[in-house]
C-alpha cells in the first residue's frame, strides 16, 4: 500500500486543507484556535488575523452573539454540542446560510476544552428549496396561493380538534368571458393579475388569497364573522369599481361575491360550496341585469 496511512496526520492536515468544509475550532474562552483555508475564503480574511479573534466578531449576526456565546459555555459545561443552522457573516458582511455540525474536544484529561465547528454554506440549496416551495403554494399567473394551499388552510382551520373556524369569501368575475373573447387571452391574464392584487389589497394581514381556478377567487378569513365578511365584501366592491386599464381600453369589471363562516369540524368542501352558492345567486342577478354578460 503506497501513500499515507489511516490515521497518518499529513493525511487529516490534507483534508483540513482542501475540504470546502468550513472548519473553526472555538476555545472556551471563545477565542478562534484554528481555521482552514475554506473558513479564510468564507471571512476574506487570513488565518493569523482570525486565530485569537473571539468569534462572535468574525462570523456571528449581530441579533445572535449573546445566544452563540451561551451555546459555547455550555458545551463547556456539558461537554455536548448540538447542531444548527443559522447565518454566518462573510466577506464583505454578506449574509449566507450555514448549517454546523458541532463537537466538543476535550483535553489530556478528559476535560471540554474547545468546540470544533464544521460548516457547510448552503445559502443556495436553501434559496431553491424555497422557490420550490413557492411554486407549490402559488398561482404562478397571479401569484395569489394555489387551489392546493387553500384546501390545505380551509381544513386547518375547519379542524375539528385545533381550528378556530374561518369565513369564506367567494369571488368571481363578471363578464369575464367577455374578455377573453373581445381583446385576447393574454389581456385576460392581465385582468387576473390585477384581480388578485384588488383583492390582495382589499383582504387584511391575515386572510388568505387563493386562486380557485379561471376566475375563481376566494379570500380565507381566520376567525372571521359575518359582519367582517361584510366590511370585507364592501371593501373588494369597492376595489373593482374602479375599471381595468387594458390594452389602452378601461374595461368596467365588476365581480359577484358569496360570503359564509365555517365552524370548526365543517367540511372543507361543504363550505367553499356553500360560498360558492351564495356567489352564484348574486351572478344570477347580474346577469338579468345584464343579458349580453358572458362571465
Amino acid at each position: 500500500m503506497t501513500g499515507p496511512e489511516a490515521g497518518d496526520p499529513a493525511l487529516a492536515a490534507a483534508l483540513v486543507a482542501t475540504t470546502r468544509v468550513l472548519v473553526c475550532v472555538v476555545g472556551g474562552d471563545a477565542r478562534i484556535r484554528l481555521v482552514n483555508p475554506a473558513m479564510e475564503r468564507f471571512t476574506g480574511r487570513p488565518a493569523d488575523e482570525l486565530v485569537g479573534a473571539l468569534f462572535t466578531d468574525v462570523y456571528v449576526v449581530p441579533e445572535h452573539r449573546a445566544l452563540a456565546l451561551d451555546a459555547v459555555a455550555r458545551s463547556m459545561a456539558t461537554g455536548t454540542a448540538h447542531r444548527q443552522e443559522g447565518d454566518w457573516l462573510a466577506a464583505g458582511g454578506v449574509r449566507r446560510r450555514v448549517t454546523m455540525v458541532n463537537d466538543v474536544l476535550v483535553d489530556d484529561e478528559g476535560r471540554p476544552d474547545a468546540v470544533v465547528c464544521l460548516g457547510l454554506d448552503v445559502t443556495d440549496e436553501r434559496a431553491r428549496e424555497a422557490q420550490l416551495h413557492h411554486r407549490a403554494h402559488t398561482d404562478l399567473l397571479t401569484g395569489v396561493a394555489n387551489r392546493s394551499t387553500l384546501f390545505d388552510e380551509l381544513r386547518r382551520h375547519l379542524d375539528g380538534a385545533t381550528g378556530t373556524g374561518c369565513g369564506v369569501l367567494f369571488c368571481d368575475l363578471d363578464r369575464f368571458k367577455e374578455v377573453n373573447d373581445r381583446f385576447g387571452h393574454a389581456v385576460g391574464d392581465r385582468v387576473l393579475v390585477g384581480a388578485a392584487e384588488r383583492l390582495r389589497r382589499a383582504a387584511g394581514p391575515e386572510d388568505l388569497v387563493a386562486r380557485l381556478g379561471g376566475d375563481e377567487f376566494v379570500v380565507l378569513c381566520p376567525r372571521a364573522d359575518p359582519a367582517r365578511l361584510a366590511e370585507l365584501a364592501e371593501r373588494v366592491t369597492t376595489e373593482f369599481g374602479e375599471p381595468f386599464r387594458c390594452a389602452g381600453t378601461d374595461l368596467p369589471l365588476t365581480a359577484s361575491l358569496g360570503a359564509t363562516v365555517g365552524r370548526p369540524g365543517d367540511d372543507a368542501d361543504a363550505v367553499l360550496a356553500s360560498a360558492d352558492q351564495a356567489m352564484y345567486g348574486v351572478k344570477s342577478r347580474h346577469r338579468r341585469r345584464a343579458p349580453r354578460d358572458g362571465g
